[in-house]
């Protein structure tokens, strides 16, 4: 961020980065507890995780009025108008991995009446890589490092192919056991919103590389889920 005039207004940007950033762990530290609770079957510390959703959507809440009041009280242009825009998106995509996160807990929640299924086991590592990917997207837009985030937009298709690989699993586990079609849906369930956290965090990309260069990304992103062939 460059320093302006108004030392006020550096310290308004600045502060509205940081509760981002806590936006983002926080979201981050959900996605984990949600695959945690779902390995372990434990359903009240799931009930946790659903309730602590409404810590990001309140942040989510504080985000937008500040970006509002910045916009009426500065007026902001330029790179500074992309900053105030960048956060109101980048806010919005957390509050959606947030929900994401405990939309994996509450399916945890129902697949906790039925037995285990082996399937399921492929489920953290697709949470790791969609992590990842939400960790690398902020630092990302925490240091303005457009390269890097392009980079981030990049690897979705990692995402994308962890997913096809699992749903393709999952299909044949259904096929195998009629008895398991219902469990496994749940799990097609939570292997998708896992899957819309990665591309959540390619927005989160793109907008770190609008922020800087005042343009989208060039190009399509390249995409590897194939399960709607």
């Amino acid at each position: 961020m460059t320093d302006h005039i108004v030392k006020s207004f550096d310290s308004e940007l600045k502060r509205l980065d940081g509760e981002i950033q806590r936006m983002g762990e926080l979201a981050i530290s959900q996605l984990d507890a949600a695959i945690d609770v779902l390995q372990r079957r434990d359903s009240a510390a799931a009930m946790r995780v659903v309730a602590n959703d409404d810590a990001i959507d309140a942040m989510e809440h504080q985000i937008s009025h500040d970006v509002l009041r910045l916009l009426a009280l500065r007026q902001p242009m330029a790179r500074d108008l992309r900053e105030v825009y960048a956060s109101l998106r980048i806010s919005s995509d957390i509050e959606r991995i947030g929900d994401y996160a405990a939309n994996v807990a509450k399916r945890s929640m129902v697949l906790n009446q039925t037995a285990p299924v082996s399937a399921a086991r492929g489920l953290p590592a697709l949470a790791k890589l969609a992590n990842t990917l939400v960790r690398d997207a902020l630092d990302a837009y925490r240091t303005r490092d457009a390269d890097r985030a392009m980079a981030v937009r990049g690897r979705d298709a990692e995402v994308d192919a962890e997913y096809t690989g699992l749903f393709r699993e999952l299909l044949t586990y259904m096929a195998e056991d009629p008895r398991q079609i219902t469990a496994c849906t749940h799990l097609l369930f939570i292997a998708k919103n896992i899957e819309r956290i990665g591309d959540h965090a390619t927005n989160i990309a793109e907008n770190t590389w609008f922020l800087v260069h005042g343009e989208q990304p060039s190009g399509e992103r390249e995409k590897r889920d194939t399960t709607a062939e």
